[in-house]
């Protein structure tokens, strides 16, 4: 489990932008070290944990009891994303251009409205992944903190079967084949990215697998390609795909926006999570199975190019 994810699970009171901060000044370390949120988390590690966040909930009423009030228009704008839903798990359709989470300048996010509708799921939903601002599709959610924590659990094992969707530059050969490049993060002008790691970086390099497929291709300019990542790395498939030399259209970090630029296509990245399937958190021998229809701006740019986004169904997909 990631440590932000760890943080969510047992101190759920801890805002993000103040686990940041915590983070940032070394008042949380992972075996008296300096860490970063999305560490994983490994047994017999020792998470310091300041002595005000150990506290109770209930003796910080500022932070825990704090109503947030949200808007009918950002209800329905939540509702209206719900692609599945039971008594422990929610599951979303998230949009292109919503952050996940709150950061840096980042007001309106999934998660913050998620916490102002308690009243709605009977407690604060919790997110157990994370997809980019730009990434569309599935994005899992547990009701309550039990489920939150089996969730994440899965997660951890690898055992939910991602697949996602892209628009690449060129086309990959062989058109099946496999990625394997350990990555690090490296920061950049335009905010957070990662990657290969170089020799000499294993003790801060993160193991990166990605199985990918051409579904279709556009001559010899572009693929749609199906994307499976074994692992769950920052921007692993967009660095992945990049490192082979077919970077994402309209990915603006791995210069897939330098791509097909008289095309006509919008110039927004094309990557969407298209299916998950994952072991019910509670429900012992029964799984979830959800698929995200492609966004609009995908679903147009498949259309320009004459590629079917209608040729598998919710239970065939490439």
């Amino acid at each position: 489990m990631r440590l932000d994810r760890w943080f969510r699970v047992h101190f759920p009171h801890v805002t993000y932008g103040h686990l940041q901060k915590l983070l940032r000044s070394g008042q949380v370390r992972l075996n008296s070290r300096r860490v970063q949120g999305n560490a994983r988390l490994e047994a017999g590690q020792q998470v310091r944990v300041p002595a005000m966040l150990r506290q109770a909930p209930q003796a910080q009423p500022s932070i825990a009891a704090a109503p947030l009030v949200l808007s009918k228009g950002d209800r329905d704008f939540i509702e209206a994303l719900i692609l599945y839903e039971d008594d422990h798990v929610l599951v979303l359709n998230k949009p292109y251009g919503v952050a996940v989470q709150g950061g840096t300048g980042t007001k309106r996010h999934l998660d913050g409205m998620l916490a102002g509708m308690v009243d709605r799921f009977g407690d604060r939903p919790r997110l157990v992944h994370r997809l980019d601002r730009d990434t569309t599709g599935v994005l899992f959610v547990a009701k309550h903190r039990d489920a939150a924590a089996k969730l994440g659990r899965i997660f951890q094992t690898r055992s939910a079967a991602k697949t996602y969707w892209a628009l690449v530059k060129g086309v990959p050969k062989p058109p099946q084949g496999k990625v394997e490049a350990a990555l690090v993060k490296a920061g950049g002008p335009d905010g957070d990215r990662v990657r290969k790691a170089l020799p000499g970086e294993q003790a801060v390099a993160m193991h990166a697998t990605t199985h990918y497929s051409v579904v279709d291709r556009v001559a010899h300019k572009a693929a749609w390609v199906s994307l499976k990542p074994v692992t769950g790395r920052q921007h692993q498939l967009r660095a992945h795909m990049a490192l082979i030399g077919h970077p994402i259209i309209g990915d603006n970090k791995y210069a897939g926006d330098k791509v097909l630029p008289d095309s006509g296509i919008e110039p927004k990245l094309h990557l969407h999570a298209r299916r998950l399937v994952i072991p019910h958190p509670v429900a012992d021998g029964h799984a979830i199975d959800v698929t995200a229809p492609l966004p609009e701006h995908m679903r147009r740019t498949w259309a320009l190019l004459g590629l079917d986004a209608d040729r598998f169904d919710a239970d065939h997909d490439g």
